[in-house]
């Protein structure tokens, strides 16, 4: 096992029987008997090491995704379908880590948790990229500036499953797989039908006209 990955997991573990950061650098890295030195040569921090962490969940995602054939002929709702049902089966993997980690963040705050930041950065490259061939293929339908917000509506839905997820109580999270499907749906829906047009006309038109 590679150096990085001891130290993820060896937090992992900590983490899990202790639920907090270890006190220091110091400390963890002389139970693990490594130089504090060593840890600095992978993270500068703990929250930096916990947003590596879950960079890999998104990283084995994709991986697992692309690694079948039948991905690339899928259309862009399909693949962002394929990427939450799989991203949950990655996390159902590290649920203790993943749910405990996620119920210590205070929800009120709208900032984004340190340890999401690097995962918030490549999902919205990701989705990025899906709603530009959305475009090509005609299921995202090209909105003048409210196009280019729609990754940063992806990534709230993708929070807003992982919260339903931690909390799903139902066999095998049955709730959650029903879960993504509405909301996919749905989100595809309003980025491919003329009804958004509509709302968002009759907004402008009671806004002119208050």
């Amino acid at each position: 096992m590679e150096k990085s990955e001891k130290i993820k997991q060896a937090f992992i573990e900590y983490f899990l029987e202790n639920g907090a950061h270890p006190a220091s650098v110091y400390a963890f890295t002389k139970k693990l008997k490594m130089k504090e030195v060593e840890f600095y040569e992978y993270y500068n921090s703990f929250e930096l090491l916990e947003s590596s962490i879950w960079l890999d969940f998104f990283k084995d995602t994709v991986t697992r995704i692309e690694s079948d054939s039948i991905y690339a002929g899928y259309s862009v709702r399909e693949k962002l379908l394929a990427f939450y049902y799989t991203w949950i089966e990655v996390l159902k993997e590290n649920r203790s880590y993943a749910s405990q980690t996620w119920r210590l963040i205070d929800k009120r705050k709208l900032k984004t948790p340190t340890f999401l930041t690097d995962l918030k950065i490549a999902f919205k490259d990701y989705t990025r990229d899906l709603i530009l061939e959305g475009k090509e293929s005609k299921e995202v339908q090209p909105r003048k500036y409210l196009d280019e917000r729609y990754p940063d509506a992806l990534w709230l839905q993708l929070l807003m499953i992982l919260d339903f997820w931690v909390k799903d109580r139902s066999k095998g999270f049955e709730q959650t797989d029903a879960m993504i499907e509405k909301a996919v749906n749905t989100s595809f829906d309003l980025m491919a039908s003329s009804a958004l047009d509509s709302v968002l006309d009759f907004a402008k038109f009671l806004y002119q006209n208050r």
